[in-house]
């Protein structure tokens, strides 16, 4: 058995999250605890109680997910459950939440290179006006010559049927109405703060790239599958660089799942929240064992 570790993206948040992880290991106290001192504002207390849409800000919501998914993976290692995983990936944010499990930096790092990532999303949000929409049920190249003629990007390919587009909030509205007159099957604007992964992240490109510049990374002790490129990646120089361009390129997640199945992995374990990541899978090779592991009880049940 050759199991892949996936970690969740942006969008999966829920107020309450790794609360009883907390409550339940002195393991997950002791992480939660550390990264309210780390960033010197409670983290704990946003992911734990809200109110929501704090927990959805950018800035909040990144750490919040990487904190919940490593903690996750610490809790499953501690008891020995994850002693046969071979590879780490992560949707989008959970990248860096895939590279922390994977050794390339470790928790203090990762959480800083989140927390500045949130940021710094945030500040492009709050510079431009974005937005995206999902488009359902239409084919990635159909999609593709649609985004050039209304002049907008292709933000996620989750799995077959299921993209993402981003860009300005006029152009993305328009597209959205053309595409319900083209006839696509389903066609709807996303509740997001801006234009993730499109060229309206530009302006946190240079900062983001700056900041990761000095920061030592190590060869990966699992196979890692970069959604920069859908492939794995392991040199630390490559890995610097997948992380800046993550910013403003599409996230290849159904490639990285097709990819790591190809590669030998027949389970899945999404460490993470609401049991997207598993869905996603689903769809994209109903034939590939998946669990999710989320709450206390999941992690008690491994």
């Amino acid at each position: 058995m050759k199991t892949a570790l996936m970690f969740s993206g942006q969008g999966a948040h829920k107020v309450g999250m790794g609360k009883d992880l907390y409550e339940n290991s002195s393991l997950a106290r002791d992480l939660f605890d550390r990264a309210d001192a780390l960033l010197g504002w409670k983290l704990s207390e946003y992911s734990f109680e809200g109110p929501e849409d704090k927990l959805t800000e950018t800035k909040v919501c990144q750490p919040a997910l990487f904190l919940h998914g490593y903690t996750v993976f610490k809790l499953m290692q501690e008891r020995g459950a994850i002693d046969d995983a071979a590879v780490t990936m992560g949707l989008s944010l959970g990248e860096v939440t895939a590279l922390a499990a994977a050794g390339v930096y470790d928790f203090e790092t990762g959480l800083k290179i989140v927390a500045e990532r949130g940021r710094l999303m945030q500040e492009s949000c709050e510079s431009s006006d974005g937005s995206m929409a999902a488009i359902i049920g239409v084919d990635r190249e159909t999609v593709a010559a649609f985004c050039t003629e209304h002049d907008v990007e292709i933000a996620n390919l989750n799995c077959p049927g299921q993209i993402v587009i981003s860009g300005e909030s006029t152009k993305i509205a328009a597209a959205v109405e053309a595409g319900k007159e083209r006839g696509f099957r389903r066609m709807m604007s996303l509740n997001v703060a801006g234009a993730y992964h499109s060229r309206l992240m530009r302006p946190a490109y240079e900062p983001f790239k700056h900041f990761l510049a000095d920061i030592p990374l190590n060869v990966p002790e699992y196979a890692v599958y970069s959604t920069s490129t859908g492939k794995t990646i392991s040199e630390p120089e490559e890995i610097r660089k997948a992380l800046v361009s993550a910013l403003v390129s599409p996230v290849y997640w159904e490639d990285c799942m097709v990819a790591a199945a190809a590669d030998g992995v027949d389970l899945f374990y999404e460490l993470g929240v609401n049991g997207i990541l598993k869905g996603q899978l689903r769809r994209t090779n109903k034939d590939l064992a998946s669990e999710s592991f989320e709450t206390w009880a999941d992690i008690e049940g491994a």
